[in-house]
This record gives C-alpha cells, sequence and structure tokens, in this order.
C-alpha cells in the first residue's frame, strides 16, 4: 500500500488531555462522580463494559459534551468554552458515520468544519480537495454521501477530521460492523498518523501495542497501566463474569 508523507508521522509529541473533578449526568443517570484524570501518551486505549462511561468520556474530550462540574482541557484549551478552538484541536470518529455525517455532498462534509474555524470558502475547498487526492479520492468532491458503502462513509468522516489537522483524535469504536479488509485499511491509516489517539474499543488485541490502556468501570478508572497487564485482567474478570448466572449487574 503506497506510504503518503502525511501519515507517516510517527515522531510527533503527545498531547495532554486533562480532565479535573469532572462530575457529569446525562439524563437521570450520573455518570461520572470527580472524575480525574490526565493522558499525555500517543497511544491510549479505553476498555470496559457497555454502560461504563466510555462513549460520554469520548464526548466530553472532544467538547460534543460539557462537565456539570470540573474542567475537561486538551492541549490547554477547554474545549467546551472555546468550541472555535476545540475543532481544531480535538476530532471524534464515531461508531456510526451516520451519526457523524451531517451534509449531502463530500466537499460540503468536509469543507464545513474549516469555514467554521475561520477559513475562506475557496481555501476550504482547496484544502478539502487535497485531502481527497491525498487518498485517492479527487473524483469524490462532488459525490452524494449516501451513494457511498459504509467503509467509504468512515472514510469521509475520518477525511473531515484529518483535514483539521487536530492534535488528539479521539476513537470511538470507529470500526465496529466494518468488514476485515476495511478494518485493517483504516486501521493501517490511524497506526501512521502522526497525532495522538484515544480509542475506545471492545477488540482489545488492537490496542496490545498501545501505550496505556485505561480500563473504566460504572464511570471509574479501575485499572491503568501498560496493555501487558490490564488487557489480561480485564479479559479474565470478563471471563468470570460472563461465566456466572448472575444477572444483576447486567
Amino acid at each position: 500500500m503506497q506510504q503518503h508523507s502525511y501519515l507517516n508521522l510517527q515522531g510527533t509529541d503527545a498531547v495532554s488531555v486533562q480532565l479535573d473533578g469532572v462530575h457529569y449526568a446525562r439524563e437521570t443517570v450520573q455518570v461520572f462522580r470527580g472524575l480525574d484524570l490526565h493522558v499525555d501518551q500517543r497511544r491510549v486505549g479505553i476498555i470496559g463494559r457497555n454502560g461504563s462511561g466510555k462513549s460520554q468520556l469520548a464526548r466530553l474530550i472532544a467538547g460534543l459534551a460539557e462537565a456539570d462540574a470540573g474542567q475537561v482541557r486538551v492541549d490547554g484549551v477547554d474545549v467546551a468554552k472555546d468550541r472555535k478552538a476545540a475543532i481544531q484541536t480535538v476530532g471524534i470518529l464515531f461508531q456510526n458515520p451516520d451519526h457523524q455525517i451531517i451534509f449531502p455532498t463530500v466537499g460540503e462534509e468536509l469543507t464545513f468544519g474549516l469555514t467554521a474555524a475561520g477559513q475562506s470558502k475557496d481555501q476550504a475547498q482547496r484544502r478539502a480537495q487535497e485531502m481527497l487526492a491525498r487518498f485517492g479520492r479527487a473524483e469524490w468532491y462532488e459525490r452524494s454521501v449516501h451513494g457511498l458503502s459504509g467503509g467509504q462513509r468512515h472514510l469521509v468522516c475520518l477525511m473531515a477530521v484529518l483535514v483539521m489537522a487536530p492534535k488528539v483524535i479521539v476513537l470511538d469504536e470507529p470500526f465496529a460492523g466494518l468488514d476485515m479488509a476495511t478494518t485493517l485499511r483504516l486501521g493501517h491509516y490511524l497506526h501512521n498518523l502522526g497525532q495522538s489517539l484515544i480509542h475506545i474499543s471492545h477488540d482489545l488485541p488492537s490496542l496490545a501495542h498501545y501505550d496505556r490502556v485505561l480500563w473504566l468501570e460504572r464511570g471509574a478508572v479501575h485499572m491503568d497501566g501498560a496493555p501487558g497487564q490490564v488487557l489480561p485482567e480485564y479479559e479474565r474478570q470478563m471471563r468470570e463474569w460472563g461465566g456466572s448466572d448472575d444477572l444483576a449487574d447486567l
């Protein structure tokens, strides 16, 4: 596979992600109660059962949700309050691209964030066209998003994030439901990115070579350390709970 220069950025420094005393409730559920977390590694995995707070943590880091109390900063930016700076500092890829794509054409999707950040329409179009060309998709600019396959829509979301040149990318189960070949291709692109990655996943092997893994349980950090320490213990615990007849904890 051709290696593009803008992807070959392994030497880029990690960016600080800081959560201080974060309280957050969604509807009637208290998700976090005074969460403190400091992330400054380039590759961080986040694991945990459904409902443990992983996706809400992703939204807080991306500034798409605001803490009820406490503060979330990425590279010094208050991502909930300074949205213009936030969209240039942190990007997010969701599990379902249809929850992320809001415009009918690929070009509109890629230029939206750039114009929101203050670039002119001409500048934004040029940047979007350059990004499409780098992925060998120059002809997609006027293409309807709804005519693309699931894997192609995931690629559009990735390009829409990358065109903003964020310092941190949050991945919230971005490969769920994709076939193996598409997963491997997109994973290859992400692996070679220079940006810091915070990757939420149930696919434990995909996190085995990360710098750090956080295990969330009921809105708190249950375990934090190297993948070789956290992942085996998580799998052991999941197998133990999965083999129990007690359904009270579901």
